[in-house]
This record gives structure tokens, sequence and C-alpha cells, in this order.
């Protein structure tokens, strides 16, 4: 084509792009060939949906925890003594069972009686009343069989063993208790069990006599301490009276008639008229220790 040609087909190829440019070049560009030819248009693939995997579930295990294993320590118990109760020590070396024999091992009988509370008037290695009271008391408060005063094997083995003072029924105020169960005699003081004494009380039985002051009477009558709360109300502080059933030593009476009061016989069971007797010195040491005053309480029962 010649030149003037050629211009005339740019324009109008440029006319017609004003209305139809579009579909003219997309014309030409799909009919011709060469390197003006149209490019095929590339095949769209489809997806490929690849099949999911099914995978087993995967189990998971919990792990095993190994706990250390639990040790229960049983709670300690602290045991809390009521207050009229006292620890003693159990002896070491322990008592030779020494029956009525005096000597070094005597002392040491006194001193654990006297460690107890069982009165004893001193630790002097003689076995005399005294001692022989409060062995007969101590034999009294734990029951033995036949309490006759005389440290045999049961009796020496007790006093080593016990690890507790022995106790009245009283655990408070200050009194002085007549156990009749037992035939003991109690001072508790504040509470506390100070002091044990051998006693004899009143047999229960009926009596007829001559009445030792008034000649000519008769005195009838049952022979019974009285049970109940009492008090000392009178005294008789120097020696021997004449009551009108027999002889005592030093009485405080706490009930009519009815003392507690020295005596030289204080055997193992029952055997008064109704009074409580201890020994002789055992009712001076009483009235020297003061500690049996007028309007001290006194309270009689049958124990158990």
């Amino acid at each position: 084509m010649a030149p003037a040609e050629r211009r005339t087909a740019r324009i109008g190829c440029g006319i017609v792009f004003g209305f139809v440019a579009l579909v003219g070049c997309s014309t030409a560009l799909t009919s011709g060939s060469g390197s003006d030819a149209a490019i095929p248009p590339e095949t769209t693939a489809l997806p490929t949906t690849v099949a999911p995997t099914t995978m087993p579930p995967t189990t998971t295990t919990a792990p095993t925890t190994t706990m250390p294993p639990t040790t229960t320590i049983a709670p300690t118990t602290t045991t809390t003594l009521p207050i009229n109760v006292v620890e003693v020590p159990v002896l070491d070396p322990p008592l030779a069972a020494i029956g009525t024999s005096s000597g070094g091992e005597a002392a040491r009988v006194q001193n654990r009686l006297m460690e107890l509370g069982f009165w004893v008037q001193s630790a002097d290695g003689d076995y005399g009343l005294t001692t022989r009271q409060a062995v007969m008391a101590f034999q009294k408060y734990m029951g033995f069989d036949n309490p006759d005063g005389k440290l045999d094997e049961q009796s020496a083995a007790a006093l080593t063993n016990m690890d507790l003072r022995p106790v009245a029924r009283a655990n408070s105020g200050t009194l002085v208790e007549v156990d009749k169960g037992k035939q003991l005699l109690f001072f508790v003081i504040d509470g506390r069990t100070e002091f044990i004494l051998n006693a004899s009380t009143g047999n229960g039985e009926a009596y007829e006599e001559p009445d030792q002051n008034t000649p000519g009477e008769i005195q009838r009558g049952v022979s019974l301490t009285p049970s109940g709360l009492h008090e000392v109300n009178r005294e008789r502080p120097e020696g021997w009276w004449e009551g009108d059933l027999g002889s005592i030593y030093r009485p405080k009476y706490f009930v009519g008639g009815v003392a507690v009061h020295g005596s030289n016989s204080i055997p193992n069971y029952p055997a008064s008229h109704g009074c409580v007797r201890v020994s002789v010195p055992a009712m001076d040491w009483v009235w020297e220790a003061g500690i049996m005053p007028l309007d001290t309480p006194v309270w009689v029962h049958d124990g158990a």
C-alpha cells in the first residue's frame, strides 16, 4: 500500500475507533494471523478437589499421675489431768516387801507414803504405829483383801508403781471427807487431796450400854455415822474425855455427839458407835496443824 493509503487507513481506523473501537479492533485481532494473531485463551482447569484423607482419630490417653501416698499422722492427744490429780514418778529401785521391819527400806516406804499423801508422823525408818496405819490406809484405798498394815509383795509393788496421787471424791473447796466405803478420812484443800488417814466409822449395829457419865442410865441406839454435809461445831482441845459410850481423844464434833477423835483402836473395819476414829498421833497432828478448825465442812458418804 502506498503511503497515502496507509495514512487513510489509519485515519479510518481511528474514526471507527471512536464509535466501535472495541468491536473493530477486537475483530481484527481475532481474524488476523501472524504476529498480530490472537492468542487462544488459556484453558482454565477445574479445581481438583482432593478427597480428604481420613485418619483414624488420635486417642489421647490421660497421663497417669502417680501421687505420693497420703500419710495420715495420728493426732497427738494431750491429756489434761484434772486439777485435783497429781502425777508422781514410779520408784526405781522398787520397794521391797519388808513386812513390818524397820530400817533404811522402811524409811523409803515412809517417804513414798508421804509422797502419795498418806500421813506418817516421820520418815525415821521406824515401822511403828503411824507407818502401819498409813500402809493400812493405802491397802484400803487400793481395795486389797485383808488390809493389815504389813508391807507384803502386793502392797510393795503397788506403792512402787503408783504414778498418780490418790484422790478423794471432792475436787473443789476445802473440807474433810469421810468415805465410809473405804474407811478413810481425806483432807481436801482448795480442791486437792492433801492428806489421807486410816479411819474407822460406825459399825451399823444396835447397842445397849451403860452411860459412862450418868450412872444407872442406859444408852441405846444404832452405831451409825450419819451421811451428809455437816460442819465442825464444837471441840475439846486437851487430852482424853469421857464420852457417854467411852473415852475419846481431843474430839472435833460435827453432828450431835458424833466426832472425829483419837482412839487406841483403829481396825480395818467399821468398829465405832458412830464417831470417826483416827490414831492418837494423827489427832495430835490435826490440832497442831490447825487443819480442821471450827466451821470446817465435813462430808460423810458411803463411797462407791
